[in-house]
């Protein structure tokens, strides 16, 4: 009779005290592997009379019910079904690790997860946008007046104008939020009855949600009329409010009411933070950046310490704002001592970005950072910071060092602009001396490229392993209903019982025998199919015509090595024939990570056959 995989899964949880006392629950290729909050709620008695357990032992801190290869993965997910506790896998290990990172290694990491698939579209509009900008320019040309130049111009800013709408659908993606309900966030921040971003100088209205109640210098519910064109860090908060918001709600909200419920409160809900709390604290931010900017360059120390800052106001969709400096100190002085402080750090970036895209041998990192690096050239450093400088972190650095010291220079110097709006190569059209620009240009995008070369080195994923020239065993180690098991490996073969693991000794799992392997290559043993990799890599099941249902489980316990040392060169539902290499383990690692290597072989299906025999050569 088959295993009714709900009741089983039912009956485990009824005996351990329910979901609430699970702290976390995984299964590998035999067994499902439980971490439990208080073991006296455990009955283990009953857990061993479970239709459908085999076995339990306690190892590692873990409860382990020995279930059976091909079922275990069917009644865990009944399992975490009738708990409602979240399923243990490599992602959630990798999570778990990157949780015990410091906090600014998570937001690099969560900024360079949000823009990583993003990259095609403003790299390649940063790139257009630099190109038509620089030919609006060129004084009698008369580019700028021309039909082309309005297409084009429209064309490379879409991404721009438009990019709190791509940082959200992508955010949500990595949020776990609807991708969709995402873009209405994103929508809804550049919403045309808002004023643009860009243009706030110019004075906004404002809401008044509940009146005007006043709490300190804080007026409850205002709402500024203010858009968020080019912000990049308000969108992300925003979007983690709503996914978080939504995924609570579809936990809790009937599912009857489910489907137009969650969507109007989780919209409505992120609306009202974004713009009542999100917004007030930005717009509070960007006036005191815009105050502290202002008085950094009324001297030359200052404006160093700008050139090194000016890349994190990027980061945060700040900059645009300087306008209102540049203008000031055109009004005033004549000249815009702001823009060699700009061009200093945009072009140190580039420096940095063209150094990673000539370094690196991953032909994508390469293919982002060299159109990247021109765009950060023609003053447009988004591509360079979010797609490159930013996700390495080391070429950022490398690139504010360098951009201080440029900055510095200009000050010294005492160059500026007759126009504002343009920064890098550009900016030869607008500069009052063009040979200290270069100098200027000269020092900060090299001094860049020099520090991004010395400190910045590619993480080099190693090349997969080809199999050793091993030839494939012969002998058969397990025979039933006149069909062979050929040895997995090349090695001397063990009993049963002499597995150093009392679940696979027993014969729990079926009958079998292991392998002492002379070399860390598994063959297929007979002409079948690959029914389960596990995601570990370190067991593999197989099935053939003649009605085998075969467990090949390298080491023991090796699953907690989280697939270190295991590469596997198979995927369920691949048929394969007898000899074929099906995984590589590394020896060397599974032994410094004191497990046995053995490569267990058994029969998991040996009670349906009474003629089975198990050996060296059968």
């Amino acid at each position: 009779m088959a295993l009714d995989y709900r009741k089983c899964a039912q009956e485990i949880s009824d005996n351990i005290g329910g979901g609430a006392n699970v702290v976390s629950a995984a299964h590998c290729a035999t067994r499902l592997r439980l971490v439990i909050a208080d073991n006296g709620k455990v009955n283990k008695a009953a857990l061993e009379e479970v239709d459908g357990v085999k076995g339990m032992f306690e190892s590692n801190g873990q409860l382990q019910l020995i279930i059976g290869t091909g079922t275990v993965n069917k009644v865990f997910d009944e399992f975490i079904d009738i708990t409602g506790v979240a399923a243990g896998t490599k992602d959630d290990v990798k999570a778990a690790a990157a949780a015990k990172q410091p906090v600014w290694k998570q937001a690099l990491k969560t900024v360079g997860d949000v823009f990583v698939p993003i990259l095609p579209a403003i790299v390649a509009s940063g790139l257009m946008m630099g190109l038509v900008e620089a030919l609006g320019k060129i004084p009698g040309l008369g580019f700028a007046e021309s039909d082309w130049y309005g297409f084009l111009d429209m064309v490379a800013n879409t991404a721009f104008a438009y990019l709190p709408v791509i940082v959200a659908i992508s955010a949500a993606r990595v949020f776990g939020g609807n991708l969709f309900l995402g873009a209405v966030i994103g929508l809804l921040m550049i919403h045309s009855a808002l004023t643009n971003g860009w243009n706030a100088a110019n004075g906004y209205d404002v809401w008044y949600l509940f009146g005007h109640i006043q709490i300190g210098n804080y007026t409850l519910g205002q709402i500024n009329q203010l858009g968020y064109q080019g912000h990049v860090i308000p969108v992300i908060i925003a979007v983690w409010f709503m996914s978080t918001i939504e995924k609570w709600l579809h936990k809790h909200v009937p599912e009857m009411i489910d489907l137009f419920v969650t969507p109007l409160t989780t919209v409505l809900c992120t609306a009202l933070v974004t713009f009542m709390v999100i917004g007030p604290i930005f717009s509070f931010l960007e006036t005191k950046v815009l105050e502290f900017a202002q008085i950094l360059v009324s001297n030359p120390i200052g404006s160093g310490l700008m050139g090194a800052l000016y890349p994190w106001t990027v980061v945060m969709g700040l900059h645009h704002m300087y306008n209102v400096i540049e203008a000031g100190m055109l009004a005033s002085k004549g000249l815009n001592t702001w823009m060699p402080i700009a061009s200093a750090a945009n072009f140190a970036q580039f420096g940095a970005c063209l150094a990673v895209g000539l370094k690196c041998k991953n032909q994508k990192t390469k293919a982002v950072a060299i159109p990247s690096s021109l765009s950060a050239a023609l003053g447009i450093t988004e591509p360079a910071i979010f797609g490159v400088n930013m996700r390495f972190f080391k070429p950022f650095i490398g690139g504010m060092i360098a951009g201080a010291i440029g900055a510095l220079l200009g000050a010294f110097m005492g160059i500026g602009a007759s126009a504002y709006g343009v920064t890098g190569i550009p900016g030869y059209l607008t500069i009052n001396n063009a040979l200290l620009y270069t100098i200027l240009l000269a020092i900060s995008g090299g001094l860049a490229f020099a520090i991004t070369m010395a400190i910045w080195h590619e993480e080099e994923k190693p090349a997969a392993k080809a199999a050793p020239q091993v030839a494939a065993p012969t002998n058969a180690v397990i025979s039933a209903g006149g069909a062979k098991v050929i040895a997995p490996a090349v090695g001397k073969v063990i009993a049963r019982e002499d597995i150093p693991d009392e679940t696979f000794a027993s014969g729990v799992l079926g009958e079998g025998v292991a392998i002492e392997p002379t070399e860390g290559v598994v063959f297929a043993p007979f002409d079948g199919e690959v029914a389960l990799v596990a995601d570990t890599k370190h067991a593999i099941n197989l099935t053939n015509d003649a009605g085998f249902e075969l467990l090949i489980h390298v080491g023991v316990d090796t699953v907690a090595m989280n697939g270190d040392g295991f590469e596997a060169k198979v995927e369920a539902g691949q048929q394969v024939k007898q000899g074929d290499v099906l995984l590589l383990f590394d020896r060397d690692k599974i032994k410094k990570a004191n497990h046995p290597d053995c490569v267990v072989t058994l029969l998991t299906n040996s009670d349906d056959y009474e003629d089975v025999q198990v050996g060296e050569n059968v």
